[in-house]
């Protein structure tokens, strides 16, 4: 089992590497459009078309990051009102319910990147970009962020047998929303 969360973390954080460089490769394209507005008064056309690419591709990438980090959005006040070890099953819940939603976005964001690639999309901007490209990001991105949910669910479950040696367990900032 924790073999299977050491896997699916490194495999997040590849996704959150892969979303940073692609930040990255977003400014550097936002950034060489307007020197060649400003200098040349030329443009790359393709600028806004693959920022906003860039911006769907890095935001699957970075789904799973989020949520081994505990950066998603989290209500929590049911923490508060519950103790330790019936926090962990109500989180082991909601990881549950999670992995099934991110099932189902991994096997429709699939059917959608596969319906473009057979009929071969194109985008209808002057790059005529083959639109499988872009798409294939979200269900990897999508299964990223199901892998991790499950490992959150297992890590979850090593914490109520008191058998977390050797895996990494983020913390909730206790000072969050105040």
């Amino acid at each position: 089992m924790k073999k299977i969360i050491t896997a699916v973390d490194r495999l997040s954080g590849l996704g959150g590497w892969l979303s940073a460089a692609m930040i990255c490769l977003a400014l550097v394209i936002v950034i060489a459009e307007i020197l060649l507005r400003s200098i040349l008064s030329r443009t790359l056309y393709v600028a806004e078309e693959y920022s906003g690419y860039l911006m769907c591709m890095l935001t699957f990438c970075a789904l799973g990051y989020t949520l081994r980090e505990r950066s998603h959005i989290r209500m929590v006040f049911l923490h508060r009102l519950l103790a330790a070890n019936r926090k962990i099953v109500l989180d082991i819940i909601c990881n549950l319910v999670g992995l099934i939603f991110c099932i189902g976005l991994t096997y429709f964001s699939a059917f959608f990147f596969w319906d473009s690639l057979v009929n071969q999309s194109q985008s209808m901007q002057i790059s005529e970009t083959y639109l499988a490209i872009p798409e294939a990001f979200m269900p990897l991105g999508a299964l990223i962020l199901a892998l991790q949910f499950l490992g959150e669910t297992l890590k979850s479950i090593l914490l109520l047998r008191g058998d977390t040696e050797g895996i990494r367990i983020a913390e909730e900032a206790e000072d969050l929303g105040r």
